[in-house]
């Protein structure tokens, strides 16, 4: 491993070119000799676009860039796994490749992490950005926060982790884990916070650096585990599989270390479900109506947050509803329930 790197940016691209040009320009740390770039291509339909935007960066930057074309569709968590593989750094920041970096944030966070080293995964704060140019952000506490390892920051951590956008963990916990059992999960990232924060110390940063934009569709469901599973095109959100996809990662955590946390995350899953509620709201009252059965089959009607989120989307709409939470996060700053 090259020590010269903190950070070793992991991108898992698959099928667009023009995504991950304007997620490499938008890279404006000023830490470059300590931050190398690695994209796993994984053998889609414009692999030879994907190539050339590459090429074509690699030529213009100073930044060190790994770029590596899969020989088979690995699929969403495999390829992840292989950036791990290729990756040097210390720590692995991963990255959609549809995202992007918030301008003059990136080396906030760089600093936040190089001061904690002993941190073996870092929860950040990070925006969404939707087709019109509005920002919406992701605070799940007042401020930074450190947490000793234990089942507190893997229950708190958990499903604050479903994006990708800005995952940080330190490479060495998690370089030796090749596990395919949770590749249909597409969630792959949760077992490594499960792993890393029941056993080594873990932070969140409350700096925004990461923008996840909402302008596209989704590719899952084109690897041979996702076959079936998912609708190509369509975002998971409220996709069953992808719900009870984050139990099967802790029921094998819980026979692992021999504790019941499964139950601790159905219930923080459904206290933070209005936007996997939200998403199938958008299908009409219909398709809301019928889904709900599958809600709660999947455990999300654990709390009475489920019942206040599936009423107000049910008879006020998703608008109103997303104006009546993004009101609320405006007051007190942060993420919350309702």
């Amino acid at each position: 491993m090259n020590n010269q790197y903190l950070l070793s940016i992991c991108i898992p691209s698959y099928n667009r070119p023009s995504e991950i040009k304007r997620l490499l320009e938008s890279i404006d740390t000023k830490n470059i000799n300590e931050v190398q770039i690695v994209i796993c291509e994984d053998k889609a339909p414009k692999r030879s676009e994907v190539r050339d935007v590459v090429s074509e960066f690699k030529k213009l930057t100073k930044y060190s860039l790994k770029y590596i074309e899969n020989f088979e569709n690995y699929g969403h968590g495999r390829n992840m796994r292989e950036c791990i593989f290729q990756a040097e750094g210390e720590y692995i920041l991963f990255m959609g490749d549809d995202d992007m970096f918030i301008p003059e944030a990136f080396d906030k966070f760089f600093d936040f992490v190089s001061d904690h080293k002993n941190i073996g995964y870092f929860l950040r704060s990070y925006a969404i950005i939707d087709k019109n140019n509005k920002i919406e952000y992701f605070k799940y506490f007042s401020s930074d926060k450190f947490f000793e390892p234990g089942l507190t920051p893997y229950i708190q951590f958990f499903g604050k982790s479903v994006s990708m956008s800005g995952f940080t963990i330190k490479r060495k916990f998690v370089k030796d884990f090749d596990i395919e059992f949770f590749d249909d999960t597409l969630l792959y990232q949760l077992y490594l916070v499960a792993e890393v924060c029941l056993n080594q110390p873990s932070a969140y940063c409350n700096i925004p650096f990461t923008y996840v934009v909402s302008d596209g569709g989704s590719f899952f469901g084109v690897n041979e585990n996702e076959k079936g599973k998912y609708e190509i095109g369509r975002i998971v959100a409220d996709n069953i599989n992808f719900i009870i996809g984050r139990y099967k990662i802790t029921e094998f955590i819980d026979k692992k270390y021999g504790i019941n946390s499964t139950h601790l995350i159905k219930q923080d899953t459904s206290k933070y479900c209005f936007y996997i509620l939200a998403e199938s709201r958008k299908y009409g009252k219909s398709y809301f109506r019928k889904q709900r059965k599958f809600f709660k089959e999947a455990g999300l009607d654990s709390t009475i947050y489920f019942y206040i989120y599936y009423y107000c989307l049910f008879f006020g709409g998703i608008n109103f509803s997303i104006s009546i939470i993004k009101f609320i996060k405006n007051i007190v700053g942060r993420r919350l329930t309702f």
